[in-house]
């Protein structure tokens, strides 16, 4: 089977390529690096039988190719960690293999992509995992928060429960119990967080799925949000915002 390999780093190209021989019926007819000799590769030569594409690469995020050229291959996305793009993958049912990869990813990927190819929505499912990924790329995944003296800290999204406001100061609650005082306001930190993982659940507070630990039903037709660790007062959703938080958190 000819393969091209589409990766930036060095050390991780040669790791796959070794992993392909011991796998066995490969050949690797290229190993390529940036968006651009991607382009001219696939302008000059005739379609391989697979490609393996990594989804960061030295000048961009490899679906930009997509806007340029047409692969009619299957393709099999290769990725370090990432949160939203593990999402993205999972949700359209995309074939990955994780780093460092071994053999049995590869060929755990290639028995995925053959259920895709013989259900025929191998083009599909790429078309949906780049417009989910692109979405997420607009949304913020880190944030570097002040503290004390002249430092400045750095917070994963995803480790963040809930934002709450309290005398017209945010702040925003960790899993891990952490508390950090933000600059911006709930509005503008609602337009810069992924409205599939965060919910404005009121005036005070931004919730993510996650932190969620069950509902009750409360007084005047509303619900109580109970989260997995202790927030500062009730969250409560209002009656007419049922049906947005329901739809939100089922979604």
């Amino acid at each position: 089977m000819k393969a091209l390999i589409i990766e930036d780093e060095v050390t991780a190209a040669k790791h796959l390529n070794l992993v392909l021989e011991e796998v066995g019926g490969f050949s690797v007819v290229a190993v390529l690096e940036s968006i651009r000799s991607v382009i001219d590769w696939f302008n000059e030569n005739p379609m391989p039988e697979i490609v393996f594409m990594d989804i960061h690469l030295a000048d961009g995020s490899a679906f930009e190719i997509f806007e340029h050229i047409t692969i009619d291959c299957p393709i099999i996305f290769t990725t370090a960690y990432d949160e939203y793009a593990l999402k993205a993958f999972k949700v359209n049912s995309i074939a990955y293999l994780l780093k460092p990869i071994d053999p049995a990813d590869v060929k755990e990927g290639l028995n995925k992509l053959k259920n895709l190819t013989a259900t025929g929505i191998m083009h599909q499912a790429v078309e949906k995992f780049i417009l989910t990924l692109r979405n997420s790329e607009k949304y913020k995944h880190n944030f570097l928060v002040p503290s004390s003296g002249d430092k400045l800290i750095p917070v994963q999204v995803s480790d963040i429960a809930f934002f709450y406001l309290e005398a017209n100061i945010v702040k925003a609650y960790t899993f891990r119990g952490e508390k950090f005082r933000f600059e911006a306001t709930l509005s503008e930190l609602e337009n810069q967080l992924n409205p599939q993982d965060f919910f404005r659940a009121n005036r005070q507070f931004i919730i993510t799925r996650n932190a969620i630990k069950d509902i009750d039903l409360w007084f005047a037709s509303r619900l109580s949000v109970n989260l997995k660790l202790e927030s500062p007062e009730k969250i409560l959703i209002s009656k007419a915002r049922i049906t947005e938080f329901k739809k939100w958190f089922t979604g």
